[in-house]
């Protein structure tokens, strides 16, 4: 099984905002940090603090897709305009979950917002 965790956040969006989303979604859902095989964005995002932050803490790899990609992913289920107009794709978080894991993968936990950053689950199989 591969679980994965997609992040879109905004420009310059808090490290530790971010992070605290993370945490709370995996306590919510009881997954584990052990479990993740790494976290997943737009590659707009390649060295963003809160992205490094975030792979940094729970010790996993990050994944950078581009927009294109993103918006190619058909399984997304709370697509935004908004985010569409700012990034060429409708879907960050999801979509980048839903890559990182595979062609067989599965939201667990469809997009759940703070107040600059989303963030997503998915997984292949089974959940934990």
């Amino acid at each position: 099984m591969i679980v994965t965790i997609g992040i879109g956040c905004k420009r310059g969006a808090a490290a530790d905002e971010v992070l605290e989303l993370v945490r709370a979604t995996l306590a919510e859902t009881r997954i584990s940090p052990g479990d993740v095989a790494c976290v997943a964005t737009i590659d707009r995002k390649t060295g963003a603090a809160a992205i490094d932050r975030v792979a940094a803490t729970l010790g996993i790899p990050a994944r950078f897709f581009p927009a294109s990609e993103l918006a190619a992913e058909t399984r997304v289920t709370r697509p935004s305009e908004r985010v569409a107009a700012a990034v060429d794709t409708a879907s960050v978080a999801e979509a980048a979950a839903l890559l990182a894991a595979g062609p067989g993968a599965k939201l667990i936990v469809p997009k759940r917002k703070s107040a600059h950053a989303t963030c997503a689950i998915a997984a292949t199989g089974d959940t934990p």
